[in-house]
């Protein structure tokens, strides 16, 4: 990818920036990045609410889509088709995101140029501070021809 997908997204989605999603590592169809413990993003037992915990998942997910469909923007929009979200372990103090995109770049690039839009799933792990897993989010996304 030739430009920074992290901060491209940050500036594109300004409730990620206003949650405080912090980008470490963007890669071809992979993304990590954390959520700082902030008390303001707390929930009623001093963790992260889950609308937090959804919106460090969430662009995670597009952080690792983007990493590979990014070149495609000039002609399809990256829109979340549906998101499932399962939850392990309660949730406290930073939590650290890991997304990968399950479906090859070129299989998804190879339907939209015969016409079709592509659904593909990206998977997310949050884990804790000690590498426990708190939670599992699938987020399946499409592309909308522009």
């Amino acid at each position: 990818m030739s430009f920074d997908v992290g901060a491209f997204l940050l500036q594109s989605v300004p409730f990620a920036r206003t949650v405080g999603v912090e980008f470490d590592k963007v890669e071809d169809g992979y993304a990590a990045c954390r959520l700082p413990d902030r008390s303001e993003l707390h929930n009623h037992v001093a963790g992260p609410h889950a609308g937090a915990l959804f919106t460090l998942a969430e662009s995670a997910s597009g952080a690792a889509m983007l990493s590979a469909l990014g070149d495609q923007l000039s002609r399809a929009v990256p829109l979340t088709k549906s998101a499932t979200v399962t939850y392990h372990k309660f949730a406290q103090g930073e939590i650290r995101a890991e997304a990968r995109l399950q479906t090859p770049a070129a299989e998804i690039i190879a339907q939209l140029d015969a016409g079709k839009r592509p659904e593909f799933p990206v998977t997310v792990t949050l884990t804790n501070a000690d590498g426990l897993t708190v939670s599992e989010v699938t987020v399946v996304w499409t592309l909308k021809a522009s």
